[in-house]
């Protein structure tokens, strides 16, 4: 079975909301991010993806792993879909621009986030519960 890697990046501003984009042809909203290039690492993927999407910069060593996670779901035969996602401070003053082939940018406030039907699910049951609890270490 082939697995297709995702690496995303995970903004928050000061009011705790996650910034989510919605591709072109997508009904889903989701973190920033993308598949890797080959024998591309996921935290360099994870900043090209940014540069390319919204238009900013992140440096690798901002990066917090905020975990590895796989998906029930596949989206090609024999293929599944493992997303590794990271946490980054949004720069200050930057405000993200969405690239041609993003359709919608939002602000998504994590305590709505269980009434959106086209939440991804990445964020829905992985991402999201995990924030309070990182929030609360720092």
């Amino acid at each position: 079975m082939v697995t297709l890697v995702i690496s995303a990046v995970c903004f928050r501003d000061e009011q705790g909301r996650i910034l989510t984009v919605r591709k072109s042809g997508t009904s889903k909203f989701m973190l920033v991010g993308g598949k890797l290039e080959p024998g591309e690492d996921p935290a360099a993927a994870a900043v090209r993806e940014v540069a390319e999407e919204v238009g900013l910069g992140i440096r690798l060593e901002d990066l917090e792993l905020l975990g590895t996670f796989d998906s029930d779901a596949a989206n090609e035969t024999d293929t599944r879909i493992a997303s590794t996602v990271y946490l980054a401070p949004l720069p200050d003053g930057a405000t993200p621009e969405a690239a041609a082939e993003i359709a919608e940018l939002q602000w998504l406030d994590p305590a709505t986030a269980s009434e959106r039907d086209d939440l991804a699910p990445l964020l829905q049951h992985h991402v999201i519960p995990v924030l309070p609890r990182r929030a609360a270490q720092h």
